[in-house]
């Protein structure tokens, strides 16, 4: 099964505001440190509650998940690129970068949430943040939106690598 890193943003009920949003990033291109070459794609898409979303998928970077510290590091700078980008792009509701942030959350599911949030890099307009009982560490992203600052993706090695979960659990044997 992919594990896909992306960008998703929830742009309200109208398609040709997603569609307007893919554009933004479509095609949209950088070298990252690493010399690997980063071209995006993307798709739109609703949900169940007929709102419609943009998925942002940059290249080079594993579909995997995060496997290995160098994948983390490889994610968090397109993610910073990915929220720069983000910065200018046309409107939408609520965004986030990070490994299947698709769909993460529905608009009814998001407000109904209770306000210490623990998303980092959770973009939102300034209504929805007021909306959702204005939730504390967020900081003006850009004209019209707070977000949670991003903290990059973090690599697991106990959920990734057998040999070391097998050590721990022997372990939790003793214990």
């Amino acid at each position: 099964m992919a594990l896909i890193f992306s960008l998703s943003a929830e742009c309200g009920s109208t398609q040709s505001t997603a569609s307007a949003f893919a554009k933004h990033f479509h095609e949209h291109s950088w070298q990252i440190s690493s010399g690997v070459e980063c071209i995006c794609q993307t798709e739109i898409f609703q949900d169940g509650e007929d709102n419609w979303w943009t998925r942002v998928c940059p290249s080079g970077v594993s579909q995997q998940g995060i496997t290995t510290p160098e994948d983390a590091d490889r994610m968090t700078e397109i993610g910073i690129i990915l929220y720069k980008q983000l910065q200018s792009a046309p409107t939408y509701r609520y965004s986030l970068v990070g490994v299947e942030v698709d769909e993460f959350r529905t608009y009814s599911e998001l407000t109904a949430m209770p306000p210490d949030i623990s998303f980092s890099g959770l973009v939102l307009t300034s209504s929805l943040w007021q909306k959702m009982g204005s939730p504390v560490d967020f900081r003006i992203f850009a004209p019209g939106y707070l977000w949670k600052p991003y903290e990059g993706e973090v690599y697991k090695p106990l959920i990734v690598s057998s040999h070391l979960r097998n050590k721990f659990n022997e372990i939790l044997k003793l214990g």
